[in-house]
């Protein structure tokens, strides 16, 4: 997959608008919700839990292990983060959403270390 960029102007929007995350995160989002619509027979809206699940296999995938890591140097730590970085994106015009689509959607929908730190062998595996 081709990386993301924004164009000129476009961060400095965002950072005007929601200056807590990374850009990173911004694309990222933008990257996951691709990663999604790709994985579906045709292209439609996602709802907030679609996303997030697509978020999270996404982050995984790219980043193994330091997908917790990463996404919180972007200032990610919830899922209510990734809410925040969608609905910026929508408030800007570059995502829409359904008049049913709300912030409350993304709250409290999974736990980041058991999402993104559980499935590891060393977990849990004592030293000897």
């Amino acid at each position: 997959m081709a990386e993301l960029a924004f164009r000129d102007g476009v961060m400095d929007r965002i950072r005007l608008k929601e200056p807590r995350f990374h850009e990173h995160a911004y694309l990222f989002v933008l990257s996951a919700l691709e990663y999604c619509q790709a994985r579906l027979p045709e292209r439609r809206h996602l709802a907030g839990r679609e996303l997030l699940d697509g978020c999270r296999a996404l982050a995984l995938e790219r980043y193994g292990v330091l997908a917790r890591t990463v996404l919180g140097y972007w200032g990610v730590t919830c899922t209510g983060d990734l809410g925040d970085v969608v609905f910026t994106l929508v408030d800007l015009g570059l995502l829409q959403s359904q008049a049913s689509d709300t912030k409350a959607d993304f709250e409290h929908v999974f736990d980041f270390e058991d999402a993104f730190d559980r499935d590891y062998p060393w977990k849990g595996a004592s030293a000897t």
